[in-house]
């Protein structure tokens, strides 16, 4: 435990951020599932004999995915929360093993 400004802070393992490799994978995964909904939109806007709304809104969707997918994709995953609301401990304040950067 390390006090903080006069308060305990205390870590729990829900607290823990994914690892990098997992978050990467899960976005990756979200992107490539996208761009398959995506070439399905431009294979059936081409393929089906449809009324023009409907092709005009497979045609949006193949326009317009990438840009939401390469959204999503950059997009880091914050997690699920746990529901309860804990104070960050201050940034600002230089790590121990680091104090030769402000001196």
């Amino acid at each position: 435990m390390k006090v903080w400004h006069g308060r305990t802070v205390v870590h729990q393992v829900t607290d823990a951020q994914p690892s990098l490799s997992s978050d990467i994978g899960k976005r990756e995964k979200r992107y490539f599932i996208q761009m398959g909904i995506r070439t399905m939109c431009l294979i059936l806007a081409v393929v089906l004999t449809v009324p023009w709304p409907v092709r005009a809104l497979l045609v949006a969707g193949a326009i317009f995915l990438p840009y939401f997918a390469v959204i999503g994709a950059n997009q880091p995953n914050r997690g699920m929360s746990s529901g309860f609301d804990y104070e960050k401990p201050n940034q600002t304040e230089i790590p121990r093993h680091r104090r030769e950067i402000g001196s």
